[in-house]
């Protein structure tokens, strides 16, 4: 079951296409990274899922039902471009964005309580927002974003400004809802972030979505056959001619072959030579590097 399906969406400007025919599906439940450069069409689609635009064609469900105005109180968005009133204090701003989406005001009050003590902000409460740092009010408006208990939340650059500790702490909040069933759209330029909290991605070049599926999946699919030997002992210098180097090091060899067979016979071969082999692993690429790939390519 999807909580998300996004079929032919296209979105236009004047004569600037934004959104070329996008299509993918977002299993209820996952974490999903929306990627792309700057100016691929992110934010554009994503304020078509937020309803705050509309899509000229295409259509999307939202846990199986015609994206409409009723959805938006089920989804919560953290723009990159944040949104709290600078003068207003940190818990009237929560209560007030929490009665938006429909809480009433003691329900709010609870949650926010909750929340800020998740966070260690309770102290926050009677705080102004311009009192804050950048970091301290990217925690405010990331507790604005799922106070109502969203079934989706959408996240762009959510750690930014914040410092490592508290950009762990985010994270584990973010599994913490994920694991309780909250479906998450988390887009970033950080790709090691994606690797390491996403399941799934979507990547959006010039409109168009040119690469999605599962990350385990896509990374087997995009591998080079890069080979990773570490040994102990003297390395036979005589099979080096065998073999495409990438990397030589004291006890460490990484070699293109042309297939986990051959690197298994090549092992084999090393382990005659009188090594002994300490460790061996098939090396995938990262996000990153098939994300600059397909870009380059789409790009000519």
């Amino acid at each position: 079951m999807s909580i998300l399906s996004v079929r032919n969406v296209v979105k236009k400007y004047q004569d600037f296409l934004a959104v070329d025919h996008v299509s993918f599906e977002m299993p209820k439940g996952s974490i999903l990274g929306l990627l792309g450069p700057n100016g691929a069409g992110k934010t554009s689609l994503i304020r078509i899922i937020t309803t705050i635009t509309q899509a000229d064609a295409g259509t999307i469900l939202f846990d199986g039902e015609a994206l409409n105005l009723n959805h938006p109180g089920q989804i919560g968005y953290l723009p990159e471009e944040r949104g709290l009133y600078k003068k207003m204090k940190v818990g009237e701003q929560l209560i007030y964005l929490a009665r938006l989406k429909g809480l009433k005001s003691h329900q709010a009050k609870e949650e926010i309580g909750k929340w800020l003590h998740e966070f260690e902000m309770e102290d926050w409460w009677d705080k102004k927002i311009e009192e804050l740092s950048k970091g301290m009010q990217q925690k405010v408006q990331f507790v604005s974003t799922i106070v109502h208990g969203p079934k989706l939340i959408i996240l762009d650059e959510p750690f930014s400004g914040l410092d490592p500790i508290n950009t762990n702490l985010m994270k584990k909040q973010i599994r913490l809802l994920n694991e309780s069933g909250t479906s998450v759209i988390f887009s970033t330029h950080r790709m090691e972030q994606v690797e390491e909290i996403c399941e799934y991605i979507v990547l959006i070049n010039g409109g168009k979505n040119i690469l999605d599926g599962i990350v385990t999946d896509i990374k087997n699919d995009y591998k080079d056959h890069i080979f990773h030997y570490q040994f102990s002992g003297e390395f036979p210098a005589h099979l080096l001619s065998q073999i495409d180097v990438r990397e030589r090091n004291n006890g460490s060899l990484i070699a293109h072959l042309p297939d986990t067979s051959v690197a298994n016979q090549f092992m084999k071969q090393l382990m005659d030579s009188g090594l002994t082999i300490t460790a061996f692993s098939e090396m995938l690429p990262t996000l990153n590097d098939i994300f600059i790939k397909k870009v380059t390519e789409e790009n000519g």
